[in-house]
């Protein structure tokens, strides 16, 4: 089947209430990137997004976004950190991308004057070319306030920079937005080649013909329970941004023909969850800075450790990124109980450690909720019950429902550990390491939580979702974390670079079929 060949109409396909060239499905990083690149290359585009305001986790970001500096290094730390599966032509245009990715976000910034600016960040893993990344970030914006134009969003640092960034070059291009618009089904011909989607605006359902292509920007599946479930063994998983990422990107192309990649692979961690049953996000677990093993040693000490519900430690509490990994000695399976003993969870932490810095955050963008504010001290958790006081270990032991004996010997060989510097155990940094010894004790349970998923359909170097058979579904794109390359360890502010990157591949190549139909 080829791209550019005239299609044949499928005898079931509706009559389309409209046309554009492309239509992109998704307004965050991805598709925000995708929709410039094909109408910079001269498509007539349409954009749309199924929620009342753009964004979606992308701004929600940190907000930086990964480049490499050295290219064959940096390829090189790639493909250990992407896995086997992503075959040898995505990971070239990966990486001619991200050498690209300063030269791209200074042309964006001529639009409002943003202050580009790039520092070198190693790799999480101590893989070869790990020294040879670096980050771009938006550093500041004239006049840009992120809590007044984006209220619905509570991110992490500059993500929302890159956002306004983002947005004022859709704006200042006049591209057309629809918000409020989800879509439902492809419409393909006859032969399988998309021709376009059924969506539903503000409840009426529309047609809307695609002449060159569809680029789905959609997401991931964070807020799927059901489809959580097909996939992963570890449950329940709590979404912690979004309630938009539905899979319905995933679904759709499916439905077209499309294979898929690495699903069990989600960037995530661990965190509590809301006393009020409705509020529909885990809250994170505090972010500490990333540590590289064998390069260096995390900077800021941990003030918890954590119990199973046999009052027993489990796991190294801080991975190298624990934000990505934190969740992955949680799923443990024992068919002896049928059940998860290490879900939920328990934090520990002394009233020293209470009173360091905040244990969680929200982080999310949705107008529908209020963000909920942590307090410094953390006492605003013991009131509300997200927190639980213990002034003794047998009150501690209670709490969790596990034997006192078997919680005051998890506490004194912590304590012991402590003092010689060297977890045993687990292998968590000395650096990292602080006693739990000082009473009142505080418990928190603790939930495996998703920042987001890295599976979805598999695809090529310009983005065309393939079938199981290795072959493109005519016209069909894919962009950002729907499909994500990263398959076996997240690289941190990778899928940031992979939206851009991706979304102008996607953009660029669709925008240069010839139209199915004039």
């Amino acid at each position: 089947m080829n791209d550019n060949n005239t299609q044949q109409k499928n005898p079931n396909q509706p009559e389309f209430d409209e046309w554009y060239d492309v239509v992109v499905v998704g307004f965050g990083f991805a598709g925000g990137a995708a929709a410039l690149a094909a109408h910079d290359s001269g498509a007539h585009v349409l954009l749309i997004e199924k929620m009342p305001d753009p964004g979606g986790i992308s701004i929600c970001a940190g907000g930086g976004v990964r480049t490499i500096t050295d290219r064959h290094r940096g390829r090189d730390y790639l493909r250990q950190t992407v896995g086997p599966d992503v075959p040898d032509s995505v990971l070239d245009m990966m990486t001619e991308g991200m050498l690209g990715l300063e030269s791209y976000f200074r042309k964006l910034a001529q639009i409002n004057n943003a202050t580009i600016r790039v520092r070198n960040r190693g790799g999480n893993y101590p893989f070869p070319g790990h020294d040879a990344l670096g980050i771009v970030e938006v550093a500041e914006i004239p006049g840009f306030d992120a809590r007044r134009e984006y209220p619905h969003a509570r991110g992490r640092l500059l993500g929302p920079n890159v956002f306004k960034l983002l947005h004022d070059n859709i704006r200042a291009r006049d591209i057309e937005v629809r918000l409020e618009t989800a879509a439902q089904r492809l419409i393909t011909g006859s032969d399988g080649s998309v021709l376009g989607l059924t969506v539903n605006q503000h409840g009426q359902v529309r047609h809307i013909g695609a002449r060159k292509g569809v680029i789905l920007a959609t997401g991931g599946f964070e807020a799927d329970p059901v489809m959580q479930r097909k996939y992963w063994q570890i449950r329940p998983v709590m979404a912690s941004a979004t309630r938009a990422n539905t899979g319905d990107g995933i679904r759709m192309a499916q439905a077209a023909g499309a294979d898929l990649w690495h699903m069990w692979h989600f960037h995530g961690s661990y965190g509590f969850r809301h006393v009020d049953e409705n509020y529909p996000f885990a809250l994170r677990v505090k972010r500490l800075p990333d540590w590289t093993p064998e390069v260096n040693t995390p900077e800021v000490a941990m003030s918890w450790i954590m119990l199973n519900k046999h009052g027993k430690r489990f796991m190294n509490e801080y991975h190298p990124y624990f934000q990505d990994t934190g969740h992955r000695p949680l799923d443990q399976f024992d068919p002896a109980t049928q059940n998860f003993p290490n879900i939920p969870a328990f934090l520990i932490v002394d009233d020293e450690g209470r009173k360091r810095y905040p244990l969680g955050q929200a982080v999310l963008n949705d107008r529908a909720i209020a963000p909920y504010i942590w307090s410094d001290d953390n006492l605003k958790e013991v009131e509300n019950g997200i927190l639980q006081k213990a002034d003794s270990i047998d009150a501690l032991a209670e709490l969790i429902g596990a034997d006192a004996t078997t919680v005051r010997a998890s506490l004194e060989r912590w304590n012991q550990q402590c003092k010689l510097g060297h977890d045993e155990d687990f292998a968590r940094p000395g650096s990292s390491m602080l006693p739990i010894k000082t009473a009142p004790f505080y418990v928190g349970r603790l939930w495996p939580l998703v920042n987001n998923t890295q599976g979805g359909p598999a695809h090529d170097a310009q983005q065309r979702v393939l079938n199981p058979f290795n072959e493109a579904i005519p016209r069909l794109y894919t962009a950002g974390e729907l499909g994500s390359i990263w398959g076996f360890l997240y690289l941190g502010a990778g899928n940031l670079a992979e939206c851009f990157i991706t979304g102008q591949a996607a953009g660029n190549h669709a925008a240069g079929l010839s139209p199915w139909e004039a």
